[in-house]
């Protein structure tokens, strides 16, 4: 075995931390799983899959429960994907352990409503409620303990919004479907606002440090 008596030279492009375009070692899926995560338009997939289906309930109030269910169970569900991939981009283990709860919260909730999409209102209610509930503080939990997180008042906002979305879904009582629609669609559009607002800042961050590295080059 040679062992290396020296660091090696650098002969491709250095990239910052959270870079998309930062390649990962060759047989390593938690690192490309933390490049992709920490993107910024990873996090604008996010916003997208919440700010959709807002839209959709709110273009079509008089929808049956079932459609709102369904509609509700994909977003939860698709937003728990995007949430699993995007904490493997978290560098501690403590951090990365409340981003994983909220994914696979969010994943269980949508299961839940798909599997079972006949909910009564109540029940719909409060599966969401719970999670963005939880899953808001969570988010703050982590945002509080990433000592070099960018723009964390953006995150802790979009968690602040979050517990506010739970707590105002699980205590509001909805006596119709066509109430808790127009009350879930209010409510998905703004946090889907906040995570468009959060994926721009993120953009931000990583040009800034792009351009505050040393050497730094990129292709293209």
């Amino acid at each position: 075995m040679t062992v290396s008596r020296g660091p090696a030279p650098r002969t491709g492009p250095e990239y910052p931390p959270g870079d998309p375009a930062r390649p990962a070692p060759p047989g390593d899926p938690a690192d490309v799983l933390a490049g992709l995560g920490g993107s910024w338009t990873w996090i604008l997939g996010t916003a997208v899959a919440t700010l959709v289906p807002g839209i959709l309930v709110l273009v079509w109030p008089d929808e049956t429960l079932h459609v709102l269910a369904v509609l509700i169970g994909l977003y939860l569900l698709v937003v728990g994907v995007f949430r699993f991939v995007a904490a493997f981009s978290r560098r501690e283990h403590g951090e990365r352990l409340p981003a994983l709860l909220v994914a696979v919260l969010f994943v269980l909730a949508g299961v839940l409503c798909l599997r079972h999409p006949l909910q009564t209102v109540a029940t719909l209610s409060l599966i969401v409620g719970a999670v963005w509930l939880v899953g808001g503080i969570l988010t703050a939990y982590t945002a509080l303990a990433a000592r070099d997180l960018p723009h964390r008042g953006f995150v802790l906002g979009a968690a602040a919004l979050a517990c506010v979305a739970g707590i105002l879904v699980l205590a509001t009582p909805t006596a119709s479907a066509r109430a808790l629609t127009r009350l879930l669609g209010v409510w998905l559009v703004l946090l889907g606002a906040a995570e468009l607002a959060l994926a721009l800042a993120w953009r931000t961050a990583l040009r800034r440090a792009a351009a505050a590295a040393p050497g730094l080059t990129r292709p293209g």
